[in-house]
């Protein structure tokens, strides 16, 4: 089965999305599955995960009730936020439905990133370590140092890093980053998403090459049993069409990947981590 890990939906007059205004003509629109499936079909995608993308608990029901109606959502990312002392009730609603196969936790809107640190936060991460529960961590590259620290504590957390974790593409910077994402690495129980990478780079003036580094460490990093690919649809449509996140992904594998390679980072390893029933 091959699987987009990371893609969005919004209805613009629901008025969950603050962040999107008509200042960005592209995005300020309705996304939903009919403008998804033809990208999905081209790339032999046979559906994908919807993740929230805004930090509301309305979003997350809005995205499962469209789950409901489309057979490409393989599954639901909810929004949950750890510092909320009802998350736990907050999450046994949205594990209801059957489509929900993990939560994010939006670490980048968090004002100081010591915040990731803090008693009742950690608590709930314990929780969701103890309970196995797939965590999206949604962070920055400034923010790695409080994630290590974190996972010295909770080092069972089944997480996954979205967007490589938002390293500046843009300024071609890769340390501390690269080696902040080999310490990540080491705890087998956390995965990556090579997603989001087209947002970092300067917008719509990047090149291929651009991305080959940060793909190369990702790659070495993790291994490829846990990497998966995401096109962050249509978030990537500010710097790339769905198209070119695909193909920038294709041209900077290495020599040497395997079929079964590919075939674990365009499907399978989102399949394990997220746990589907395929």
């Amino acid at each position: 089965m091959r699987i987009d890990s990371h893609q969005h939906y919004w209805k613009i007059e629901r008025g969950d999305y603050g962040w999107i205004t008509p200042k960005l003509p592209v995005l300020h629109r309705d996304f939903g599955p009919g403008q998804l499936e033809p990208h999905l079909m081209r790339h032999q995608l046979d559906g994908s995960i919807v993740v929230q993308a805004a930090p509301t608990l309305a979003e997350t029901d809005y995205i499962l009730s469209l789950s409901g109606q489309s057979e490409q959502i393989l599954g639901v990312v909810g929004y949950l936020d750890p510092a909320d002392p009802a998350c736990r009730e907050h999450y046994a609603a949205m594990a209801a439905h059957p489509k929900l196969v993990g939560i994010r936790v939006m670490i980048q809107e968090m004002e100081q990133a010591g915040e990731l640190l803090q008693p009742p936060i950690m608590e709930a991460f314990h929780w969701l370590a103890h309970e196995q529960i797939n965590v999206d961590l949604l962070v920055v590259a400034d923010q790695l140092p409080q994630l290590l620290k974190l996972l010295e504590q909770v080092p069972h957390l089944r997480g996954v890093i979205d967007h490589i974790a938002k390293p500046d593409i843009a300024a071609g910077r890769l340390e501390p980053w690269g080696e902040q994402l080999r310490l990540l690495a080491g705890y087998p129980n956390v995965y990556c998403k090579l997603s989001g990478m087209v947002t970092e780079a300067v917008h719509q003036h990047w090149s291929t090459e651009d991305f080959r580094p940060y793909i190369t460490q990702v790659l070495d990093c993790f291994g490829p049993r846990r990497v998966l690919f995401g096109s962050d649809w249509p978030v990537c449509l500010l710097s790339a069409s769905y198209d070119e996140v695909v193909g920038v992904l294709e041209a900077c594998l290495p020599e040497g990947y395997t079929e079964e390679d590919r075939e674990r980072l365009f499907g399978r390893n989102a399949a394990e981590f997220y746990r589907l029933r395929v």
